[in-house]
């Protein structure tokens, strides 16, 4: 059986932020997301998460994602072997298994070089496995340190390193594959003899060569699994990474994204095939995109769901659904709660809110429609307003199939208008409308004569 212990108990104070390192976030997403989806997607299902720093916040956020996740808080924190030492009891019911750890803020991390590690881990019988990776540029992390024939002897820290060390360019990644026994052998003979007075979990690699136990280093095959960010600008780094990674994986399957400016795709979206993505496009969350679909550009899409042949042209839509056919924009708000039924035309500068539009229905410009719930092939002239918010409750407007709705008509929820009734323009609806009826709601037009003349409104103008 596989578990994993994710360290995820740092400040990082580099980044200059009130919230846990790992919730800083990569695509609008925590840090801590990928690691553990990557660590379920290898099959790992039993995980303890190292809180510290700000722990609730990372407790609360894990609850939330999947309330099976245990968690353990280390406090004070004192270095990466105490960290795993907190989970003692953890480790314990894992004594036959082999135990994954990993840190929290490692977003790069993916599920096919976890697997690989661990069947090299499996394969060489091995006590403890490293990850690790060749590098260009080692300044800073742990070497991997070998003999002449390969085999693995030690880490030496940058700080530690002679400048014979200091040349290699195979680096330690912090992320371990552990024999549960082992692991449990290691932490209780770990010291803090150190400047730093802390348990380091590197030092775990020495004491079971000591031991006469078998041991390995996995070399990543893409050394960006091992980046993390310690910083806004290394943050900076790993969003573009990952959305370079993201967007390249919906063009191999079939999205046309014929310019990437700008488009930026969260992990868990999902897009249909010959759908083409424009610049300046963001989608994320549980989004899905159907078929042969333009978004973009300048589009905004969290937790949406839309079919086949959508058009959303300069369009913000959050937790709605849209239909096959539906055509957006510019300049289109589709708000929570939102349904739009197959073939509906929006419009430039409409917003839909809280609402169903049924199918054919047209809102070309310039119209709210909010909490209400709209029939077949209506026509909302431009300047409708659904006016459901009377300044303590919000009320629903109901209207039937081909209502035919005239230019700046507010309609007072809550009201109901009948099938194919006829709204003349400028109304201001406050009662129910019959079927087949005719609803003329506006003040009798007077003219006075000469009123201009003898009022004199106007600023003389000087000729």
């Amino acid at each position: 059986m596989k578990c994993a212990i994710i360290l995820a108990g740092g400040k990082g104070t580099r980044m200059k932020s009130e919230r846990p390192k790992v919730m800083c976030e990569v695509l609008f997403e925590p840090m801590l997301y990928y690691v553990v989806d990557a660590v379920k997607e290898a099959g790992v299902q039993d995980i303890c998460v190292i809180t510290g720093y700000e722990h609730q916040v990372v407790e609360d956020y894990l609850a939330k994602l999947d309330g099976g996740i245990k968690t353990v808080l280390q406090s004070p924190q004192l270095g990466t072997g105490h960290a795993v030492m907190q989970a003692r009891a953890f480790i314990n019911q894992h004594t036959e298994d082999d135990i994954l750890i990993l840190n929290g803020d490692g977003p790069l991390i993916d599920a096919e070089t976890i697997s690989k590690s661990y069947q090299y881990h499996r394969n060489n019988n091995n006590a403890i496995t490293l990850l690790s990776a060749k590098v260009e540029k080692p300044f800073g992390l742990g070497r991997i340190k070998r003999d002449k024939n390969g085999t693995l002897l030690k880490i030496v820290e940058e700080k530690d390193a002679t400048d014979e060390e200091k040349q290699i360019h195979e680096v330690n990644s912090g992320l371990y594959w552990f024999k549960g026994e082992g692991l449990l052998y290691a932490i209780d003979n770990l010291t803090n003899d150190n400047a730093q007075k802390e348990y380091y979990l590197t030092d775990t690699l020495e004491i079971l060569i000591k031991k006469g136990r078998n041991k390995g280093a996995y070399i990543a095959e893409n050394s960006d699994v091992i980046l993390g960010a310690n910083d806004r600008r290394q943050l900076r780094d790993l969003n573009d990474i990952m959305r370079g990674h993201i967007n390249d994986a919906h063009m191999l399957s079939g999205v046309d994204i014929p310019c990437t400016d700008g488009v930026m795709i969260g992990k868990r979206v999902k897009i249909g095939n010959s759908t083409r993505i424009l610049p300046n496009t963001i989608i994320i969350g549980d989004t899905v995109i159907g078929d042969n679909c333009v978004i973009g550009p300048n589009a905004y899409l969290d937790n949406a769901t839309i079919g086949d042949e959508v058009v959303l042209d300069n369009t913000k839509v959050l937790d709605s659904t849209i239909e096959d056919g539906v055509d957006c924009g510019p300049f289109v708000k589709v708000r929570a709660g939102s349904v739009l039924k197959k073939g509906v035309h929006i419009g430039n500068f409409v917003e839909v809110k809280n609402s169903v539009v049924g199918e054919g229905t047209k809102s070309a410009h310039l119209t709210y429609i909010g909490d209400s719930d709209v029939g077949a092939d209506v026509n909302f002239g431009c300047g409708t307003v659904t006016c459901n918010y009377d300044g303590k409750t919000k009320s629903r407007c109901t209207i039937g199939d081909g209502v035919f709705v005239g230019c700046n008509t507010n309609l007072i929820a809550p009201v109901t208008v009948g099938d194919r009734a006829y709204i003349a323009a400028g109304s201001t609806i406050t009662d129910d409308i019959p079927a087949d009826a005719l609803s003329v709601a506006r003040a009798y037009q007077h003219n006075k004569e000469g009123w201009v003349i003898k009022k004199k409104p106007y600023k003389e103008k000087n000729k």
